[in-house]
């Protein structure tokens, strides 16, 4: 027979069991009688500070967890005369106490908000504005921690941050909106993320996922102390956002008083610059041609005023070194600074700042520098190794300059073709439409060596000598540029060769009184003393004022017309013979001349120049000697 004492445990056992199904059987009841809609709005309306309607009864549940979902909810600001949502939810379920809704009241610590769409402020200016309530826990939470701040901003009294238990708040498939008075667009669509901050003085975390023009996009945010954050003061945070187009990090701290700051590490990569630029759609730069982009310094500075330390930069896996200063207290963004790189593509990084030739694409394209009005920019450039398209250099020194209308890519100094070489391209414009201007300077080079990169397969001097082109024109497009463009051209060279003519197969060829490509007597080198060119561009005609070539024995000279339109060609050119002598101890006497007397006429295109001989007799050019 059971114990008394048996008896009694099993009788409180019992009874326990009996209370424990009392409980969960009178929980519905009670919830369904008591935790009513507007109990549940009041309490969210008490932290949000806003109004907070609810058009459905909630439904309870009570396994596995004791949650209250709510149907068709909107937060509305309490002065909105209107009652335009700031947010507004298909549903949210809300996870509850059991023990607080047995008593009658509402104690919850999570809330998931399916399909919500916040509603942002379109300002003037076209910049959002993020909707804040006058009242509500979380309002009054900040000015208190504000106050703290405000007592002592270098080292404000932590302890005194309010300590009231918050949460998560989880939005699952939401979108957010900017509204004016017109209409509205979509910011962020398929919007996912979770808030979490256990306590108001603890630290927070945000993960979000969304798409935003048309990519989906990772942000996580984190911060011991974001309180301080939302009260101006100051706090650690460590921010990262991940895309296809672009990933970004930044790990430091940040101010939020009057005087904003922000002191860590940044970092940014992009795969392609170009489609960093066309998702984010700054509207600054022209559409650039850049590929790979990566940037890792350390931040210091204000709103106004943004100095990049210690910045590694990588272009197109071509590293570098430097410092650069971004001011924002201006009509518009402006960035300075000095970069250093071991190699790189000068086309694809000026490209970046003025509207180059694009790469296998129509020189019909209009030219924009409508980009230079958005941003202001000031580089100095070095690299010890540079490619320019085929040409190859070395110590660079260049500048990109982009202004007010300005858009301009200057190489101050590098070597190249065994000498020295300085080159520009401007973009200004003008009211009458954009000027361009392109300037080359190559002093001391190889001729050979630049003929081959300029793509010259005819007449080409072989030896050292000064190349001299500058264009101005109108800068609609590049075939404009061209085919209307001033300026002159000249280049002198020494002693050296004329690579591409056999000079004997020449006046064979002339001799026979027909025309013939100048492809079949190319086949040999002609020794020089010396190759002057001298050449007036007038709206893309250039006018061959000066182009002799002087041998030991004769002088070579040409004169014309080489219109850029058609690329055709129409110049006379005459092979005279210097007067020769032979001298002894007494006497000079007249050698007969090595060269017979040619005049001829060169037509046909730039690719394919064709010889006519000339029956007239020979009249030396106005520039002989």
């Amino acid at each position: 027979m059971p114990s008394p004492l048996f008896r009694r445990s099993i009788w409180a056992i019992t009874g326990l069991i009996i209370l424990i199904a009392a409980t969960v059987a009178a929980v519905p009841f009670i919830a369904s009688t008591q935790i009513v809609k507007d109990r549940i709005a009041f309490e969210m309306s008490a932290w949000s500070g806003f109004r907070v309607s609810i058009e459905g009864t909630p439904d309870i549940e009570i396994w596995p967890v004791f949650r209250a979902t709510l149907t068709d909810v909107t937060l509305t600001d309490w002065d909105d005369e209107k009652g335009s949502p700031v947010i507004e939810a298909e549903r949210v379920e809300i996870e509850l106490s059991a023990l607080s809704a047995l008593s009658g009241n509402v104690d919850f610590s999570d809330a998931h908000f399916i399909r919500p769409t916040l509603r942002l402020k379109r300002l003037a200016d076209g910049g959002v504005e993020m909707p804040h309530s006058t009242g509500g826990r979380l309002s009054r939470a900040i000015e208190r921690a504000r106050a703290t701040v405000a007592s002592n901003p270098a080292e404000p009294d932590l302890s005194a941050l309010p300590d009231d238990e918050f949460g998560a708040v989880e939005f699952i498939d939401g979108r957010v909106v900017a509204v004016s008075d017109e209409d509205e667009d979509e910011l962020l669509s398929d919007l996912t993320g979770k808030a979490s901050l256990p306590a108001l003085n603890k630290a927070g975390k945000l993960t979000a996922t969304g798409v935003w023009h048309g990519e989906q996009v990772a942000i996580e945010l984190s911060s011991p102390r974001p309180l301080m954050l939302f009260a101006g003061g100051e706090a650690p945070i460590v921010a990262s956002l991940k895309s296809a187009p672009v990933e970004a990090s930044f790990d430091g701290t940040i101010d939020m008083g009057p005087d904003a700051h922000v002191d860590g590490q940044a970092k940014i990569v992009s795969p392609s610059f170009r489609r960093m630029l066309e998702w984010s759609k700054p509207g600054i730069l022209p559409g650039s041609p850049v590929g790979s982009i990566s940037l890792a310094s350390k931040i210091t500075g204000d709103l106004s005023r943004l100095k990049i330390e210690n910045a590694q930069v990588t272009l197109d896996g071509n590293p570098g070194m430097g410092i650069l200063d971004l001011s924002l207290d201006g009509p518009v963004p402006a960035l300075s600074g000095t970069l250093a790189f071991d190699t790189l593509d000068l086309m694809t990084f000026a490209s970046s700042f003025a509207p180059m030739t694009p790469a296998n694409g129509p020189t019909t394209a209009e030219i924009d520098t409508s980009f230079s009005d958005r941003i202001n920019l000031d580089l100095r450039l070095s690299a010890t190794k540079a490619t320019a398209g085929s040409i190859a250099l070395a110590e660079v020194a260049a500048t990109a300059q982009v202004k007010g209308g300005l858009a301009a890519f200057d190489i101050s100094d590098a070597e190249a073709f065994g000498g020295n070489v300085q080159a520009s391209i401007r973009f200004d414009r003008k009211p009458a439409g954009t000027q361009a201007e392109m300037r080359l300077l190559a002093s001391d080079i190889d001729g050979g060596a630049f003929g081959t990169a300029a793509g010259m397969s005819h007449i080409v001097p072989i030896g050292r000598g000064t190349v001299s082109v500058i264009l101005q024109g109108p800068g609609l497009n590049w075939n404009t540029l061209l085919e209307n463009a001033n300026g002159s051209v000249a280049a002198t060279f020494g002693v050296g060769a004329i690579a591409g003519l056999d000079m004997a197969a020449f006046l064979k060829r002339t001799a026979d009184r027909g025309f013939f490509s100048l492809d079949e007597v190319s086949g040999g080198t002609l020794p020089v003393d010396g190759v002057e060119l001298k050449a007036t561009i007038s709206n893309g005609v250039a006018k061959i004022d000066k182009a002799e070539a002087r041998t030991p024995t004769s002088r070579i000279w040409l004169t014309g017309i080489v219109p850029y339109v058609g690329r055709g060609l129409a110049l006379s050119g005459a092979i005279e013979a210097k007067e020769i002598t032979a001298s002894s101890s007494t006497t000079t006497t007249p050698v007969a001349p090595a060269v017979r007397p040619t005049a001829f006429f060169v037509g046909g295109s730039w690719s394919a120049p064709f010889i006519s001989p000339l029956v007239a007799p020979v009249i030396s050019s106005p520039t002989g000697d």
